[in-house]
């Protein structure tokens, strides 16, 4: 028996506004993505990638056409059922969205507070275990406004990770750091990823850190292909 898709996706489009302002962004989308997956998803700014994340996320429902992850079926699904989705999804967004007023080690925390069934110090540990994961346990009790951007979209890593997610859907998480940096934070996602088993789709403009990817897609105008010349990448050759 075949392995399932934990993000299976047919003929999903999307539209903004309504009557004469209605806008088509998502055409037709098409794709599977499998348990322990990298997948970069590139493309043009408004092209629709972020739109196309949010829909797997489950932080907007899906209008037409199918969207599962883990089986669920996403469109027309209640807000109950879309926050049980999220549960089992981490996040990380360009910039990096971490609380001024919480240290590193409560943003962390944060994560675990849908989890209920963890223990409050159960919780605490993980957090700073989660951190030391990233190279930050000297870090945890510091605030964001005295962490670089490196060591923030680190924390952003910690959150998005530290509740074993089944999946992490990062947009542009490198976007505002150097070469260097960003190369070390994907790694560093694909490292923690593969150590959890867990599914990663990522959008990026980084031409860098493509070599990470199990596999590439392509968004423009908001159609998706999977054709690596997109990529300036050779085609994959025929069996």
């Amino acid at each position: 028996m075949g392995v399932s898709p934990v993000i299976a996706i047919h003929q999903v489009s999307h539209f903004f506004g309504r009557g004469r302002l209605r806008k088509q962004v998502l055409f037709d989308i098409d794709v599977e993505i499998y348990p322990g997956e990298v997948v970069i998803m590139s493309g043009p700014s408004g092209s629709g990638k972020t739109t196309l994340l949010t829909l797997i996320g489950a932080l907007r429902s899906t209008q037409t056409g199918s969207l599962q992850v883990f089986n669920q079926q996403l469109r027309e699904a209640n807000t109950r059922e879309l926050v049980k989705v999220r549960r089992y999804i981490g996040y990380i967004f360009q910039a990096h969205n971490l609380l001024q007023s919480l240290t590193a080690r409560q943003n962390v925390q944060m994560a675990l507070d849908l989890h209920v069934e963890i223990d409050k110090k159960v919780a605490y540990q993980r957090s700073i275990d989660m951190l030391a994961e990233v190279g930050l346990a000297e870090w945890a009790n510091y605030y964001p406004q005295e962490l670089s951007g490196g060591q923030k979209q680190r924390v952003a890593i910690a959150r998005a990770l530290v509740s074993h997610p089944k999946i992490v859907l990062a947009d542009e998480p490198t976007a505002s750091l150097d070469k260097q940096s960003g190369r070390d934070v994907v790694e560093l996602m694909q490292r923690l990823a593969k150590q959890q088993g867990c599914t990663i789709l990522m959008v990026t403009h980084d031409n860098r850190v493509l070599d990470v990817a199990d596999r590439l897609i392509h968004m423009e105008d908001g159609r998706l292909s999977t054709q690596d010349q997109a990529f300036g990448l050779p085609a994959p050759v025929s069996p």
